[in-house]
């Protein structure tokens, strides 16, 4: 089946509450399964949203590298402006956008730490080149120029020279977005689109879902 014929098929059938997962993270991985098949370019590309100390928000594109019962799984570099936003406000959103399918997946979560073991194997799965930037760059902070990161990156070579490994520096680690809402949208027809919202219940953490439609 080529990509029209799945928008076709998916915008016909659209999103029903008795054909969803009662868990949200089972049906995000039926999505991304069927977004999968569809061969898309950076499949696991998400935008992630923040904001910082005064309430200014923030949106970039993140890589999605883990997903379980848990949640939501990123890396970056905890210095960041982002890795600050979510080390002061413990919350996320991320918005996938999934535009040949008609489809969009928005959580909303709490944001912590992933275990420090899990960010040691991540790290060490990462091709050296990543490893060497990862530790090099003091990424969101102001430079004066490409020289200077190169200056950065060679410093950091010449340290990790005939080493087999390179740590993972502390500062740079993944994150675990626990989702307390999840919306599902599929595109339909006139505009009539489907939107069904998995919420926990005064957002406690192993409350039951509810399932909720919205108006498109």
């Amino acid at each position: 089946m080529d990509l029209a014929e799945m928008r076709e098929q998916y915008s016909e059938v659209g999103l029903s509450e008795d054909d969803v997962a009662d868990d949200p993270i089972a049906q995000f991985k039926r999505w991304f399964d069927e977004w999968l098949s569809a061969e898309p370019y950076d499949a696991n590309a998400v935008i992630l949203a923040t904001a910082d100390a005064d309430g200014w928000p923030s949106a970039r594109a993140v890589l999605l590298k883990g997903l379980d019962e848990r949640g939501f799984v990123f890396h970056t570099n905890r210095r960041s402006a982002k890795g600050l936003d979510l080390d002061r406000s413990h919350r996320a959103s991320l918005c996938f956008l999934w535009h040949p399918l008609e489809r969009q997946v928005r959580v909303v979560g709490t944001a912590e730490h992933l275990p420090d073991d899990e960010s040691d194997a991540y790290f060490a799965s990462r091709s050296r080149g990543a490893q060497i930037a990862a530790s090099a760059s003091p990424q969101s902070e102001v430079i004066a120029d490409r020289a200077e990161l190169e200056r950065l990156t060679a410093g950091t070579e010449a340290r990790f020279a005939g080493s087999g490994t390179v740590p993972r520096p502390p500062h740079w680690g993944g994150y675990l977005v626990r989702p307390v809402t999840v919306e599902f949208w599929q595109g339909r027809r006139s505009r009539l689109h489907d939107r069904l919202r998995y919420r926990r219940p005064d957002r406690a953490a192993g409350a039951d879902w509810v399932i909720e439609r919205l108006a498109p």
